[in-house]
């Protein structure tokens, strides 16, 4: 019989990712990731499937360790991957995918890998890492203790980054080395620049990055396109002038590079955009903008993928992560590929396959294929499942599924809403209920699977949770309804204005509908803007008799000049934290501590 999930099950919670398809499409290497409770660590293992439907079952293609970046070699007939230590120092690799043979350590780097991609003729192979400054952080494999370190200097406003670190004296380079090893890696992003998103020419004499790298780059935010010659050279840029550009990919011709783009990184949030790069001139074509979507989920680092002459990507949709694909020169209007009530969280395509992770509100994300031509074509009826590795969860667990309902604002606005019961409630019986606010605030909560949400269902709670305004998948006008009302461009209400609205009219909204929730026994929770929200719910409402703030935004002032967003809060809030320091404080639930109403 099967059981409740409890807080030390999550080591059972297995995921899938990073899937790359081979050149000729038959088959895909992948990631997956168990998290190891004893050690308090996650282990990465690659994995190989047969993309036909007679290739044969799943198989471990490393051992049990820290391998990540799984990239096939041109010919098909290797992997390249990245082997993290428990040091944060990596090795790449090379591995024969049949046949037998030796692991070829090509090199060495001093912090985790976190890009990696084979040269279009296989001579060499591209990486992304940070790079210690050894005046800093020691050399030849030394590794200094904290209190060894000299002390820095910080003269920028972006020096660490949330899981990163240090980031001042460790940027982030692009970074060429060998295929069989023969020479050291050379770095060919320079100075104190954060470089990401590499991305190989057809003809395997340039890469493209993103990267800030002018003076100003931490006032304005802008991260221009750039590239560089293979064998080293000063980088030219491609495309600036104000937007943040990321994970650009070079069309099969090596004459345009599609790109995700925020056009105003000042001015939150606004939809990523999928646009076209000419190289030559400079010249952009927007492929998205009547979509109407965000086309580059938080968090993601998969690049736009070519498929001919169009281009695939990823679209939030009211609690859906889809992919669409999109006409290069902008003919048309962008075609739905993989659909559904699902989230699809990583994707990859070659060879005429199409390979992507879906995942539901009761799945962490299993791994599927799809024929997919060169010439195009709807996708989703030839869809194929290709692993299970995730099946034991729902097997030995009752896993709750979620029930939509829409509520409706006091102006009249529509908010998505979603709500699971407990595990075995009672019909006539009354529980208490949690409301769950999501982070970022340009995020969605939607059909994914949330261990927070199973393990208070599974604790005896009602779960509540929804995506008010300021949120993405709904309309960029959606997200940006909480920008500052001093905002030059689109002001709105600010924060803890009509969101709030918004997530109490959802609490409203379930415990008329649903007869289940004891109204009397109302929790909330959420971490960082969620955290936000949380704070601002008990300084305003006494409906809560339970509160959970977690890492949140309570002093919006303080978090602008001392957090590692700088300019984050600036960008909802208008003014700059100097010239109007009250903006920032109006919206603050620090500032109505003294207001918080009851709870216990």
């Amino acid at each position: 019989m099967s059981q409740v999930m409890r807080p030390a099950d999550i080591a059972r919670m297995r995921q899938l990712g990073d899937p790359r398809v081979s050149p000729d499409g038959s088959a895909v290497a992948f990631t997956v990731t168990d998290p190891d409770l004893e050690a308090n660590r996650y282990t990465h293992r690659i994995w190989l499937a047969p993309a036909g439907a007679d290739g044969g079952a799943p198989r471990p293609f490393t051992g049990p360790g820290s391998e990540v970046l799984p990239r096939w070699s041109p010919d098909g007939r290797s992997l390249a991957f990245a082997a993290v230590g428990d040091d944060g120092r990596s090795q790449i690799c090379v591995l024969p995918v049949t046949g037998g043979g030796e692991r070829l350590v090509v090199c060495s780097a001093d912090a985790p890998v976190t890009e990696l991609e084979w040269s279009p003729d296989g001579s060499a192979l591209a990486f992304a890492a940070r790079d210690p400054d050894p005046g800093q952080y020691g050399t030849g494999g030394e590794k200094r203790r904290d209190q060894d370190i000299p002390p820095r200097r910080i003269t920028q406003l972006l020096y660490r980054y949330n899981g990163a670190g240090w980031t001042v004296d460790r940027p982030s380079r692009v970074f060429v080395v060998a295929a069989d090893g023969s020479a050291p890696p050379h770095p060919l992003t320079p100075g104190p620049f954060e470089a990401s998103g590499l991305a190989w020419s057809p003809d395997s004499r340039t890469l493209a990055f993103a990267s800030g790298r002018h003076q100003d780059r931490d006032f304005d935010l802008a991260v221009d396109l750039w590239v560089v010659p293979a064998d080293g050279g000063e980088p030219e840029r491609v495309a600036s002038g104000g937007p943040a550009y990321s994970l650009p990919a070079w069309s099969p011709g090596g004459d345009r590079l599609a790109c995700y783009v925020n056009p105003t990184p000042l001015e939150n949030p606004r939809n990523r955009q999928v646009v076209i790069v000419d190289v030559a001139s400079g010249k952009e074509q927007v492929l998205t903008a009547g979509l109407d979507r965000n086309c580059a989920p938080f968090g993601t680092t998969i690049h736009p993928v070519w498929i001919a002459d169009s281009v695939l990507f990823a679209v939030e949709d009211h609690g859906n992560v889809h992919l669409y694909q999109a006409q290069s020169d902008g003919a048309g209007s962008p075609a739905l590929m993989a659909g559904g009530d699902r989230w699809i969280s990583d994707w990859d395509w070659a060879g005429g396959t199409l390979a992507f992770v879906a995942g539901s509100p009761v799945c962490t994300g299993e791994l599927a294929v799809a024929d997919l031509p060169a010439g195009g074509g709807a996708a989703a009826a030839a869809e194929q499942q290709l692993t299970w590795l995730t099946k034991p969860l729902g097997d030995t667990f009752r896993l709750a599924s979620p029930e939509r309902f829409v509520a409706r604002s006091p102006d009249g606005s529509e908010v998505e809403c979603w709500v699971m019961a407990p595990a075995g409630a009672a019909a006539g019986a009354r529980y208490p209920a949690l409301l769950n606010v999501h982070g970022g605030p340009f995020s969605q909560y939607g059909n994914r699977f949330a261990d927070d949400f199973q393990l208070q269902s599974a604790a005896g709670f009602g779960v509540i949770y929804c995506n008010p305004r300021g949120s993405s998948g709904y309309g960029e006008q959606w997200g940006r309804a909480i920008r500052g009302p001093q905002c030059a461009h689109d002001p709105g209400t600010g924060w803890g204005s009509v969101d709030f609205a918004d997530v109490m009219a959802c609490v409203d909204a379930a415990c008329q509908r649903f007869s289940w929730i004891d109204p009397d026994r109302l929790g909330i929770l959420g971490g960082s803007y969620g955290g936000y929200m949380t704070s601002w719910a008990i300084g305003h409402s006494g409906r809560f008799r339970a509160a959970c703030s977690e890492r949140a935004c309570n002093n919006l002032l303080t978090m602008e000049h001392s957090a590692d967003i700088a300019g984050f809060i600036r960008g909802y809030v208008g003014p700059d934290h100097l010239t109007d320091p009250g903006a920032y404080l109006r919206q603050s639930p620090g500032s109505y501590v003294r207001d918080r109403k009851s709870v216990v």
